[in-house]
């Protein structure tokens, strides 16, 4: 089942877990992007008691180094909201894709048009499996240097540079647009042409490929191994969670949530400074003893 709606059919709490999905800033992660003592012998103990855990995240890969040291037996995760899992076993730098879900540049470029009429103002960078491409104008948001700065329509065009490699993402950024009313019309815009959604603080949209996200990639994960959407457990945050929290058999928002994110989930924990996953994981593990 690849459906990101919850379906009905048993209390998902009377199905033993066999799959951990979990967020990364602002979930896992504490707000000084690091991960706790708890929470890394919670993820452990998970493991030992043979639950997988899937880091989710919109992050890319080169992003990953904050848990690269606590992948344990899997090695897995989901990044970009999808469009790309990836085995963290390398180490920094070595990452490998394992299935990459793109961003047609042809749909990349419709959705930059309209949203660009849209939403004048509108500033773009663009994610790509091994390089990282920005418009002049766009903001520092990210700690790195772009590759290369030009606008966005070059930076999709077929002899732009890193055109070889796959389109993972496209970020629009807004200096004055409220970042929920940001989504909204930039969803009305783009239509089907692309899945969009946000995770920042600030008006920063995050433009996947047509029915990519986070849950339909965990989705196809969990289907290649036999594993129901009512044996996952997942944690999240913000808007790019929801529809995994809605697909997950059993779903978390953080005490720090998005109020979307507290609407969809089927239950809520504590803050991530409070180490919020790591205290539904102990609680999961004390029902199984």
């Amino acid at each position: 089942m690849t459906s990101a709606t919850r379906q009905p059919e048993t209390p998902a709490h009377t199905v033993p877990p066999r799959l951990i999905a979990t967020d990364l800033d602002g979930t896992l992660l504490r707000d000084d992007k690091s991960v706790s003592e708890r929470t890394v012998a919670a993820l452990a103990a998970a493991e030992e008691a043979g639950i997988e855990v899937f880091f989710v995240t919109g992050r890319p890969a080169r992003w990953m180094d904050v848990v690269s040291d606590h992948v344990h037996g899997h090695g897995l995760a989901i990044c970009g909201n999808g469009a790309a899992v990836v085995d963290l076993h390398g180490g920094p730098g070595a990452h490998r894709f394992v299935k990459v879900r793109e961003l047609a540049r042809g749909n990349a470029l419709d959705a930059v048009r309209l949203l660009r009429d849209a939403a004048p103002g509108t500033v773009y960078a663009v994610e790509q499996t091994y390089g990282f491409y920005q418009e002049p104008a766009y903001p520092k948001l990210h700690l790195e240097i772009p590759d290369f700065l030009a606008p966005a329509e070059k930076l999709l065009a077929p002899d732009a540079p890193g055109a070889q490699e796959p389109v993972l993402k496209i970020l629009a950024y807004h200096p004055e647009l409220d970042p929920d009313a940001f989504l909204t019309l930039a969803r009305l815009a783009v239509g089907d042409r692309a899945s969009i959604t946000r995770s920042s603080p600030s008006a920063l949209l995050e433009i996947s490929g047509p029915g990519v996200s986070k849950a339909s990639t965990l989705a196809l994960c969990c289907a290649e191994r036999g594993i129901s959407h009512e044996e996952v457990v997942a944690f999240g945050d913000m808007p790019n969670d929801v529809e995994m929290l809605t697909w997950a058999g059993r779903s978390y928002a953080m005490g720090n949530a998005h109020p979307d994110v507290v609407a969809a989930a089927s239950g809520r924990t504590v803050a991530n400074n409070e180490d919020g996953v790591a205290v539904v994981i102990e609680q999961i593990l004390a029902e199984r003893s």
